[in-house]
């Protein structure tokens, strides 16, 4: 069974390509024209080991919104596609994410039941060129759109970089863990009702 999934979306504001491999290696392609969200979405991929090709063309010359948006929305439907039914799945997963003076706390449910929890300060506007509020919008997107719960909290942390990295990171590992196949689940969807789709 592949795990693997493409998605185009165009709009008149963006035009993205995403592909998503949940089996893969943590490989990457990622352009988005903002670099310090190319950089997170590295780290995504990285420490998912789920593979991302991602190229997107947006509105850059009005903000970094629509193309961080619609970058989340992209790669949640991917995420989604290559999940099918989610037999086999571990399904849960929580991480504390260190680094250097900051800790945050990730925890995802592949449920088919988008949601999110954000409890993430930064204290700067920006991070680079990217305004920090467009994390929450990323977030917000790619778990409506990959239909998950998502739970991210900051628990402390000083470094603007650190916070938002600890928060992709997190993310990262806990859907290494969620999406991985389970011997014991034998391919059934892990719910009583017999599905995850909402």
């Amino acid at each position: 069974m592949t795990r693997k999934a493409s998605i185009e979306r165009k709009t008149k504001e963006t035009e993205i390509t995403a592909t998503v491999n949940l089996d893969g290696t943590g490989a990457y392609d990622v352009s988005t024209g903002i670099g310090f969200l190319d950089h997170m979405l590295e780290q995504l991929a990285r420490h998912s080991l789920i593979d991302i090709t991602l190229k997107a063309k947006g509105d850059l010359h009005i903000d970094f919104h629509h193309t961080t948006e619609d970058s989340g929305i992209a790669i949640g439907q991917a995420f989604a596609k290559a999940l099918g039914d989610k037999a086999g799945i571990a399904r849960y997963a929580d991480v504390h994410l260190p680094m250097d003076e900051t800790m945050t706390r990730v925890a995802v449910d592949v449920s088919g039941r988008p949601y999110l929890i954000w409890d993430v300060t930064f204290t700067r506007p920006k991070i680079g060129e990217m305004d920090t509020e467009l994390f929450r919008e990323w977030f917000q997107a790619f778990a409506q759109n990959a239909g998950i719960t998502l739970h991210v909290a900051n628990l402390y942390g000083e470094n603007n970089h650190h916070i938002a990295e600890t928060c992709f990171k997190g993310l990262a590992r806990a859907l290494r863990l969620a999406v991985s196949l389970d011997p014991r689940q034998a391919g059934r969807v892990p719910s009583t009702k017999g599905t995850l789709n909402g």
